[in-house]
């Protein structure tokens, strides 16, 4: 990822207000007729949003006692702000992550606790099968790499170990609008009227990927990429859509898709673009 690295690595922005006001007094003439006071207009903003103060720190879980030196092992470093449903939404996308990767089919809305219970549950059965395998190993971090006023860009990546089969820096994208108190989808912030100019710039991408793939890959891969329920990011230059790796068709690249300045502030609403950018 070449743009995104800005994203990806990048301390959480924070925006503060800075106000001045200075005061100027005239002296009229005593034989001019006295002027009408100016009425300026009181403009009215938004509250303003408490600071998140993130905070970075382990997640507190619970895993079954192990006696033998095959047991499962969870690093899982969490994040806590001042905002409590930044604090369950994180939890909430932590969970979702957690389940991903043990290929749950029908993802439940879980906290952290009752996802790594199933996570649990899966190394334990698949350690029964032969008393040689490995136990589960799972590395989590989080961050929040960038946020713009009510909007908030979460990472999580992902380090595992299981089945031997070992997978290393898996990422994860979520937005979240804090002033709704809700997770966005890329069609959240699409404007209806310019879906069809997002999907021309989203296959057109897509295509030139596949190019970069493997035959079997090409042959196996959808010829139409969706992309309303993708993984989505912003940052200062505008929005990008990203596909881990296997996700699309087994065996293939991750994509990452970018669009310029220009692109998003086409296609994107105009209220998103205003707060977002």
């Amino acid at each position: 990822m070449k743009r995104s690295h800005a994203v990806l690595l990048g301390s959480a922005i924070s925006l503060s207000l800075l106000l001045s006001a200075c005061d100027q007094k005239k002296t009229e003439p005593e034989n001019k007729p006295q002027q009408q006071a100016e009425v300026v207009p009181k403009v009215e903003t938004e509250d303003v949003l408490p600071y998140l103060n993130i905070q970075e720190q382990p997640a507190t879980i619970a895993v079954p006692f192990c006696e033998t030196k095959n047991c499962i092992d969870l690093d899982i470093q969490t994040l806590n702000t001042v905002d409590p449903w930044i604090n369950q939404w994180i939890e909430r996308k932590q969970a979702l992550v957690i389940q991903d990767q043990i290929e749950v089919k029908e993802k439940q809305d879980l906290s952290l606790q009752q996802a790594v219970n199933v996570y649990v549950k899966k190394s334990d059965a698949w350690q029964e099968q032969l008393k040689l395998n490995k136990a589960y190993q799972l590395a989590m971090y989080t961050r929040i790499p960038y946020q713009r006023n009510q909007y908030v860009l979460m990472q999580i990546g992902v380090d595992t170990d299981q089945e031997n089969i070992k997978v290393k820096e898996r990422y994860y994208f979520f937005v979240a609008d804090r002033r709704s108190q809700k997770n966005l989808t890329a069609l959240d912030i699409i404007n209806p009227q310019q879906r069809v100019a997002m999907d021309k710039i989203v296959q057109e991408a897509y295509a030139k990927w596949l190019k970069d793939n493997e035959k079997e890959v090409q042959q196996n891969a959808p010829k139409k990429l969706y992309w309303g329920q993708a993984d989505w990011f912003f940052d200062q230059e505008g929005i990008g859509l990203h596909y881990r790796g296997g996700e699309i068709v087994k065996e293939a690249k991750q994509l990452d898709i970018y669009l310029t300045q220009e692109q998003t502030q086409q296609v994107l609403k105009a209220d998103v673009y205003q707060h977002m950018f």
